[in-house]
């Protein structure tokens, strides 16, 4: 594995430094983490996306880069009836898919693609349900498994869905990640040949850049795809070096090793805007990083033992010493910059003696519990141990127990997902420029079990959210999403402890890299100069 690692570090060198031994572009990019799988249907974070559905596949709709509006891709366009209940989808013709080793595929993308890759994930009895685990997140937590009705192919580059009800937000969703689009061809072959599971580890898609080899903890290697349908990408190679350590991260960019790094820690920050080689880029992040109470479990069923707990984490002290001031302190699980904010709701306060009070009220005395904490660097939280341990601290003061516990980034989401941890570090980037990508898909009752972490639901706050995608007035919807934002704040299912800043330091013979909203890490467009 390290000898593997050495060799990618050195053709990333001989590329830095003018080395004539090899002419093609590569570009390699120092990743955080091995992902958990290549379908994104089945994962959740930004890990796996960076490393499947950004580069490998296509959506039906995508956001331009850099950008936060979903335009066409897959499909080229949309009609809705007027009862806003029917959406057919026109679809882009000639769309080629790659071509790998396990498969050469006989024709272009069409409608029989998009059937198969949402029926797989909506209908329990398909073949490729359970492949995988049969576990789709994002699809349940989009709550997608009530609101479609039906899919039908109309012809070949003709999809018609078929809504329940109407959703302002179908559209959006539609571009999000786990909305890739499969090859129902390579699926019908791989389950023919009784090897299902290669659909989703041997990934083919019609994304600009294809899978060469991966080495779990090590290393991805992609190449252009030659056919892809916006034109070839202007890099030949691109390579994911996986370095889980931000300090090693930005060792290896300082030294040439990789061009692009992503998370870096707030203490670097300083050392890269004076490095004459490196350009640190910065956008305003559209996401929060929060501490959730499993409300299944006791004593967290109880708001008071919440709104105690939260009470006694100093928020300020965490942006100071884990932010390094590049964050600001969250009270709301929405960002500050997205519509339907209410900054007229007061963040709970920093209160050790009122936290105390309501643990007494709780009866609870010398609780223990357990705090997760995540293994990774993310956006929203660059450094989840230290922030474990200063909330471990606060707790102490208030006679809390806290045994800091941790996993392997697969297993701590899986484990979370299950509902094992008492309360959990996470956090959570925009997918699509909606209030209910965070509202309803990470505290919506439908998305207990999936992307409802805290396995919060509340009849109330979600009858409001639920009335709100059905209505297409963006006042209309905003007065709801502040009447189900004073519900969340008095009920507390998370302690919200920042909005980011999101940096990322490129060397500056990269062209034209931009920061995505969305955090992630988008490469068709990128170039290096040379």
């Amino acid at each position: 594995m390290k000898r593997r690692l050495a060799q990618v570090s050195l053709i990333a060198i001989a590329l830095l430094t003018g080395g004539a031994a090899v002419e093609a572009k590569t570009l390699v990019f120092c990743s955080e983490g091995s992902p958990e799988g290549f379908n994104p249907q089945l994962f959740t974070s930004g890990t796996t996306f960076d490393a499947s559905s950004r580069q490998i596949y296509n959506r039906l709709f995508q956001p331009e880069r850099g950008d936060i509006t979903a335009g066409p891709a897959l499909a080229e366009g949309f009609e809705v009836s007027d009862d806003g209940l029917v959406y057919t989808l026109k679809l882009r013709p000639g769309v080629k898919w790659q071509t790998t080793a396990s498969f050469t595929p006989t024709r272009d993308f069409n409608a029989d693609d998009v059937v198969f890759s949402f029926e797989r994930m909506w209908k329990t009895d398909h073949p490729y349900h359970q492949v995988g685990g049969g576990s789709y997140e994002y699809f349940a937590g989009s709550g997608l498994p009530d609101l479609i009705k039906n899919i039908e192919k109309v012809d070949d580059l003709t999809v018609r869905f078929t809504l329940s009800n109407p959703d302002a937000t179908f559209i959006a969703v539609l571009s999000q990640d786990f909305a890739s689009i499969l090859s129902a061809e390579y699926a019908e072959a791989m389950l023919a040949a009784g090897t299902p599971d290669k659909l989703d580890l041997d990934p083919v898609g019609t994304g600009p850049f294809q899978l060469v080899a991966y080495q779990k903890d090590a290393v991805i290697r992609y190449q252009a795809n030659p056919d892809y349908w916006e034109g070839k990408a202007a890099l030949d190679n691109l390579v994911f070096a996986i370095t889980p350590d931000p300090s090693v991260r930005w060792q290896k960019l300082k030294a040439g090793e990789c061009h692009v790094m992503l998370q870096p820690n707030p203490a670097d920050l300083d050392e890269m805007r004076n490095d004459p080689n490196i350009e640190l880029l910065s956008r305003e992040g559209i996401n929060v990083g929060y501490v959730g109470f499993n409300t299944e479990r006791q004593p967290f069923d109880d708001k008071r033992v919440r709104r105690a707990l939260t009470m006694a984490i100093d928020k300020a002290a965490i942006i100071d010493a884990v932010y390094a001031g590049a964050g600001v302190a969250a009270k709301l699980p929405l960002p500050p910059s997205f519509w339907g904010y209410d900054d007229t709701i007061e963040d709970l306060p920093y209160d050790p003696d009122q936290a105390k009070a309501l643990l007494g009220e709780a009866g609870q005395s010398g609780l223990k519990l357990q705090l997760w904490a995540m293994p990774v660097t993310r956006p929203y939280n660059p450094n989840a141990r230290r922030m474990a341990e200063m909330i471990q601290a606060d707790w102490q003061k208030i006679g809390v127990d806290a045994e800091i516990v941790s996993y392997e980034w697969g297993e701590y989401l899986k484990r979370t997902q299950q509902g094992e941890a008492d309360t959990f570090m996470l956090g959570w980037t925009a997918d699509i420029a909606d209030p209910d990508n965070f509202l309803g898909v990470l505290l919506g009752c439908d998305a207990v079990g999936a992307t409802n972490r805290a396995r919060w639901c509340n009849k109330e706050y979600d009858d409001l959210i639920k009335r709100a995608k059905r209505v297409t007035d963006i006042e209309e919807r905003t007065k709801l999403y502040h009447q189900a934002l004073r519900i969340f704040k008095e009920e507390a299912p998370w302690v919200t402890i920042a909005h980011s800043v999101v940096y990322q330091p490129v060397r500056k013979e990269v062209v034209d890299f931009r920061i995505d909203p969305f955090g992630g890490n988008v490469f068709y467009g990128v170039d290096l100069k040379g």
